[in-house]
């Protein structure tokens, strides 16, 4: 598998997202893992892509200045894009369609701690192929 970011692999569709962020919605699924609070939504097997559309967040409210946003932006991606394979390790597990990262740390964080919060995140957003389907 390629170690890319394509961007067809990123999150811009608005109604997607306003679904992703939704109050109350019960397809819309939560993860915590510090640095992380995901969203994420699984999409019925006909019109889900192989690759989840992946979206990320940074608060202006944390981070005043422009540059530790991008920095935290592009430390976050590339953790995401060095470690998606997890997503298909095993063929019976299947990945969220839509999935969304909000950085919630109030300080710059290390890439280190970043990328092993991102591969047990990603561990645990799999799901089997039967439990993943929205009832």
């Amino acid at each position: 598998m390629r170690q890319t970011l394509q961007k067809i692999e990123r999150l811009s569709s608005s109604k997607v997202i306003s679904r992703l962020f939704e109050k109350g919605s019960t397809e819309t699924q939560t993860s915590y893992l510090f640095p992380f609070k995901v969203f994420y939504l699984y999409e019925t097997s006909d019109s889900a892509q192989a690759l989840p559309q992946v979206l990320f967040t940074i608060s202006k409210r944390n981070f005043k200045r422009a540059v530790d946003r991008n920095l935290l932006r592009r430390r976050c991606r590339e953790a995401y894009r060095k470690n998606k394979h997890l997503f298909f390790q095993t063929p019976e597990l299947r990945a969220p369609s839509y999935i969304a990262f909000i950085f919630i740390a109030k300080e710059k964080t290390e890439y280190d701690i970043i990328e092993r919060s991102m591969q047990k995140l990603i561990g645990r957003m799999s799901k089997s192929a039967d439990t993943a389907t929205p009832s």
